[in-house]
């Protein structure tokens, strides 16, 4: 006979930051809430995704700086990098970000009930039983798994590494090879490149970071290549790793043609699924389709007192996401509501070299949906403080409709490019004009004065509709 089922209007799967949003939302509506999580609170982000990543994003441009300090007069031996005193730096960091976000304290303050039983899994489509035998019923569940890396189906799989497995390497690598030319696999890529190592980079798609803006991809590129980076966009698959006289052999095709390369690591950084496997969902009358679980609009399964946000339902694999929606999925469960999230307003970008960031439409989006957008270009070579930091590399784009009323994209490389894009939301946000954007003064000199020049542009700009 089971146990009997502790009672919640709502429960939610996951301590991250859909569920930890979602859970704190629900409970400031006045609802009874449990939140089950099977280890670390905080989410795969701040645990071993974006925050140790940035962290050595940190180390590698100390790194880039420390070898120019020469150009400023300060005279410096050749850098070397000790990689175990920059894992323990790292996990120094992410335990610093773990004590300020205080999500064992905040459910405690807010009365949310934190149960750390193993694997929450499905048995009826209102009630979770947990690894230790407990069970729990809710009026409305709420699935905030987050996801896992995936390893390519290929020979030899198991010889490569993962990127939240980058940290557990002993000893830092003389040859890298990432597969996977995404936001992870880039940034990897500009890490150990700083620290050193022979990097080559592979992936199936036809550019670097498809799901940026073309100019974005075209820069990063190019500055891999600059950077000695071997880049191989295009190939037509990977066909195995073997093991071969103490390094791993890589094989891959390209244009037809069987191509090699032998190196320390291999690092996969090919997908994201959702940690939807095993939670008995076909129990609840719930199907999984292509590693995430459906919804509609609002969050909602096709049960709908079910709901799935953040890595869960396979939309946006952001933490800005996963708050907005936790948030959201939190107020249609508590209160019936239909709230949708404004995911055209979602920054983001990598810590590469330089950075790289956008936020909503990309031109290409933009001119499949009005050819007669306005598209304008600023270079940071024009830009004071990118002069005066040596920094010159990159561009703003911005793109506005026809009667430049609202900034429809921003795209940047260069340095502080995500802090600059992070500027742009905020206008576009309010819903600024390009007039009212031109008009704004930003201090001087900052990176952010390449907003107002790229906002003047767009001013200068011909628009044919305009014209007519």
């Amino acid at each position: 006979m089971s146990e009997p089922a502790d009672s919640y209007d709502i429960a939610v799967i996951g301590a991250g930051p859909a569920g930890t949003a979602a859970a704190l939302r629900a409970a400031e509506l006045g609802a009874s809430v449990v939140v089950l999580e099977a280890g670390r609170v905080g989410g795969t982000c701040v645990n071993t995704g974006c925050v140790p990543t940035r962290v050595l994003a940190k180390a590698a441009r100390l790194m880039r700086e420390t070898r120019s300090a020469d150009d400023y007069g300060i005279v410096v031996d050749e850098p070397r990098v000790d990689w175990s005193a920059v894992v323990s730096r790292v996990h120094e960091r992410v335990d610093a970000v773990r004590s300020i976000k205080r999500e064992v304290e905040r459910f405690a303050e807010a009365g949310i009930d934190l149960i750390h039983e193993g694997r929450a899994r499905f048995v009826d489509d209102h009630t979770l039983a947990l690894d230790s035998g407990r069970r729990v019923r809710a009026e409305s569940i709420l699935v905030c798994v987050g996801g896992h890396s995936r390893r390519l189906p290929i020979p030899g799989a198991e010889l490569a590494t993962v990127p939240e497995d980058v940290l557990s390497l002993t000893e830092l690598p003389r040859r890298v090879a990432v597969i996977g030319a995404g936001n992870t696999g880039a940034q990897l890529v500009t890490v150990f490149r700083s620290f050193g190592a022979e990097v080559t980079l592979l992936d199936v798609a036809p550019r670097v970071l498809m799901a940026s803006d073309a100019r974005i991809s075209a820069a990063i590129a190019e500055s891999f290549v600059a950077h000695g980076v071997a880049v191989h966009t295009g190939i037509d698959t990977v066909e195995r790793l073997d093991e071969r006289d103490g390094a791993i052999r890589l094989t891959w095709r390209e244009s037809d043609e069987a191509h090699a390369v032998d190196v320390d690591v291999v690092i996969m950084a090919t997908g994201w699924p959702a940690d939807v496997e095993d939670l008995g969902l076909e129990r609840a009358g719930i199907e999984v389709e292509q590693s995430a679980i459906p919804v509609d609009r609002y969050f909602r399964t096709i049960v709908p007192h079910i709901l799935a946000v953040g890595d869960a339902n396979g939309r946006d694999m952001l933490v800005q996401a996963a708050q907005f929606e936790g948030e959201a999925a939190a107020e249609n469960a508590v209160l019936g509501a239909n709230r949708r999230t404004p995911h055209h307003l979602l920054p983001a970008g990598g810590f590469t070299d330089p950075d790289y960031a956008g936020v909503g439409l990309t031109e290409e989006q933009a001119r499949d949906r009005d050819p007669s957008c306005v598209v304008a270009t600023v270079r940071f070579a024009d830009l004071d403080r990118a002069v005066i930091d040596d920094r010159e590399s990159g561009f703003l784009t911005l793109i506005a409709d026809r009667r430049r009323e609202l900034v429809l994209g921003a795209h940047a490389v260069g340095e502080n490019a995500v802090e600059v894009i992070q500027s742009v939301t905020t206008a576009m946000a309010a819903g600024i004009d390009v007039a009212t954007l031109a008009g704004v003064r930003f201090a001087y000199p900052t990176y952010s004065a390449v907003i107002g020049n790229a906002a003047r542009a767009l001013l200068r700009t011909d628009s044919p509709a305009l014209l007519e």
